[in-house]
């Protein structure tokens, strides 16, 4: 036996094979969630970005009834969607200082929980493939070991010939396990930490936008 991809292939078992087509699935999977992760998270902060711009140019005149009263469009990102939520609760509110700013304050806060789910989704494959592939190649070199085993006592004897395909094939699983999961882990830290720092942006802006509120309300009554 020569230890190479195709003879390696060629000597390994049944339930070896089966855990590296599984191992595949789950890098497929994986991948697919990583390049759909991506675009939508790039789309998100280039409209998120497009909509700061144009609505803080009027939210710096402190017009609130201008901002509550302009169309932005759907294309404004996960930043604008939580900004109009507050603005939509703001437009609607009734002119108590205390009861607008809490009805926009909630309305800021559910929209923002919203948002982050909808970041996060997916990446809970990512956190599931970077933690059961390892386990998953495992299970197969244990079962490479058993073969070696059997192998060894079918042929009575022992030596490195006699079980050095079972050796091999549980070499395999556990090297494609890792392979499959340490992207998987370094793309779940990447992207979670991305959504982490947008939840601060929309924090932020959510605290603004009340700010803003808060001095409208209190300017009108003075």
């Amino acid at each position: 036996m020569q230890f190479t991809i195709a003879d390696i292939w060629e000597h390994t078992g049944l339930f070896a094979r089966m855990i590296i087509f599984a191992l595949g699935a789950m890098s497929l999977t994986s991948l697919v969630v990583m390049a759909e992760r991506v675009l939508v998270y790039w789309k998100s902060r280039s409209e998120s970005r497009g909509f700061a711009a144009r609505m803080g140019a009027i939210l710096a005149k402190d017009d609130l009834t201008t901002a509550a009263n302009t169309p932005s469009g759907k294309d404004v990102g996960h930043l604008g969607r939580v900004i109009n939520s507050g603005l939509t609760a703001y437009r609607v509110s009734s002119s108590s200082k205390d009861v607008a700013v809490e009805s926009v304050a909630r309305a800021l806060e559910r929209q923002a929980q919203r948002e982050v789910q909808s970041l996060k989704r997916g990446l809970g494959v990512l956190a599931t493939v970077g933690s059961t592939a390892p386990f998953v190649g495992l299970l197969g070199t244990t079962m490479g070991i058993v073969n070696s085993f059997n192998l060894m006592a079918a042929a009575g004897a022992g030596g490195l010939t006699t079980i050095s395909s079972g050796i091999a094939e549980a070499l395999i699983t556990t090297a494609f396990g890792l392979v499959v999961a340490i992207p998987a882990v370094m793309a779940y830290n990447f992207l979670q930490g991305w959504v982490d720092a947008r939840s601060v942006d929309m924090s932020e802006s959510s605290n603004e936008l009340l700010d803003l509120v808060a001095r409208h309300f209190g300017g009108s009554h003075s």
